[in-house]
């Protein structure tokens, strides 16, 4: 069970991370944004493999749903993550985030 569920009439939306992030693989993501109001941000979330680089200027709270990913903050150990991981990235976090197996999370984001 997920907290969000995939509403039906939820359309998902389809991106990529910026060319000039990508340091390997392809990865394409996949959002079904559930709510979006106030600067608060919530869903599902859900990225095939690659590595990017990421730059956090909001908090956001993360649950891993499936698959594995290694998020490394520069100038720290990197940190795996799988399903039933939780965790929260704060404005100021740089890095990357490396999708190793099919990742799917909610999360939810304030502004």
């Amino acid at each position: 069970m997920h907290l969000f569920p995939i509403a039906p009439d939820v359309a998902p939306e389809t991106t990529r991370p910026d060319a000039a992030r990508v340091i390997a693989g392809d990865p394409v993501h996949t959002t079904w944004n559930l709510e979006e109001r106030d600067g608060l941000y919530a869903g599902i979330w859900e990225s095939t493999p690659g590595c990017w680089r990421v730059v956090y200027t909001e908090w956001e709270y993360c649950r891993i749903l499936s698959g594995v990913s290694v998020l490394t903050e520069d100038g720290k150990p990197p940190l795996t993550v799988r399903a039933g991981d939780s965790f929260v990235l704060r404005p100021g976090f740089c890095g990357t985030w490396e999708v190793v197996e099919t990742t799917r999370k909610d999360y939810v984001i304030r502004l």
